[in-house]
């Protein structure tokens, strides 16, 4: 776990309480929580060269530590389809981000696959001042946003807590297939919270997890997005 410990001495070093996404996204694969593939491009060329070599469509997005809300200024673009496609949304990206904060320091741009559409799920770590670390698992869209269709445990959770987080919420019909559509991987998602258990407990710095959307599929899954922020 080396590059997980260089990792949190970088962020410490910058005074960062939070990690960039490509920073998450790579404690994540050490972890063994399977993530959509990504490059970090510092120039256009890379940009295009690494859309290149994960393969269209892809999605682009800032990374940057004064933009910790991508969305909202217009630095994510998403389902880019060829060369121009990401050349224009590359220079899109930078205006807009220029636009909202002309100061931004600018790492570069993710490039990432464009995880193929299935069920959602959310996998979160919160650290409660008096039980320590705690996880949730929910589905995603509007399960969490509405219906708050989430359930928790606190951690380190055994494989039987796993399984009996993604069974206890209301929406656990939708995984096992419905109207055509196939049974989401159930043994992949226990595999992802067991591990975020053990991220969470290795390092209790982390104040806040979240691995959101989960793309699950009927064998295997790909974490979109991932967001850690520390003490």
């Amino acid at each position: 776990m080396e590059e997980v410990s260089r990792i949190f001495d970088e962020v410490h070093r910058q005074g960062r309480n939070f990690l960039l996404e490509p920073e998450a996204k790579a404690i994540c694969i050490e972890y063994g929580i399977p993530v959509t593939a990504f490059r970090l491009a510092k120039t256009e060329e890379e940009a295009l060269k690494f859309a290149d070599d994960i393969g269209y469509p892809v999605v682009l997005k800032i990374v940057s530590p004064d933009i910790l809300h991508k969305s909202d200024v217009g630095g994510v673009i998403i389902n880019l389809k060829n060369h121009e496609e990401v050349k224009d949304a590359h220079r899109k990206i930078l205006s807009n981000v220029k636009k909202h904060k002309a100061d931004a320091e600018i790492v570069g741009i993710l490039v990432q696959e464009m995880a193929p559409k299935s069920t959602e799920v959310i996998i979160g770590a919160t650290k409660d001042s008096q039980f320590g670390p705690a996880l949730m698992f929910g589905l995603g869209g509007v399960f969490v946003e509405i219906l708050e269709d989430v359930t928790f445990r606190i951690a380190p959770i055994t494989e039987q807590d796993a399984r009996e987080m993604i069974t206890e919420v209301k929406a656990y019909p939708l995984l096992k297939g419905y109207r055509g559509q196939p049974p989401a991987d159930i043994d992949t998602i226990i595999s992802i919270l067991l591990n975020t258990s053990k991220l969470v407990m290795d390092h209790q710095e982390i104040k806040e997890l979240d691995l959101n959307p989960i793309m699950v599929y009927e064998k295997g899954a790909k974490t979109v997005d991932a967001r850690i922020i520390l003490e």
